[in-house]
């Protein structure tokens, strides 16, 4: 997708309209048009990058130090007592443009877990076959 294609971007450079909550040289933040609840925040790198994996490691302090503001922020705005902050790549992203999700939550609000079903590992070889797997790609 080209960047003058990208809905994100598009709501950067001003041709899409969007609640701009936050808006510096490297990242712009916007409210979601579909919110979980009111103060649901998209956090996006100006740069058009589709995913994490994607992004040049110069701008992952300065986005990952804006989503730790946008979370104190959204929890301080609305009362919250704490905030969940989620990235997707690829699988359930609406927008392929990097986005982080910062949604004020309190106990009790109606979200379960992380949205999906937890299962557990069936037994400890697995769970050591696991780990193996990603540490040898991790090297």
């Amino acid at each position: 997708m080209t960047q003058a294609a990208c809905t994100f971007c598009e709501i950067g450079n001003g041709a899409l309209p969007a609640a701009i909550v936050w808006r510096d040289e490297r990242c712009l933040a916007f409210l979601d048009h579909k919110p979980l609840f009111p103060g649901h925040v998209l956090l996006v790198p100006n740069l058009h990058v589709e995913t994490l994996p994607e992004l040049p490691a110069a701008l992952v302090e300065p986005l990952f130090v804006r989503a730790q503001l946008l979370a104190a922020a959204v929890e301080a705005a609305f009362g919250a007592e704490g905030s969940f902050v989620a990235v997707n790549n690829v699988v359930s992203q609406s927008v392929p443009h990097l986005h982080i999700h910062i949604v004020p939550r309190t106990k009790g609000d109606g979200l379960r877990g992380f949205f999906w079903p937890r299962r557990k590992y069936r037994d400890a070889a697995h769970l050591k076959e696991t780990a193996d797997r990603l540490i040898r790609v991790l090297g």
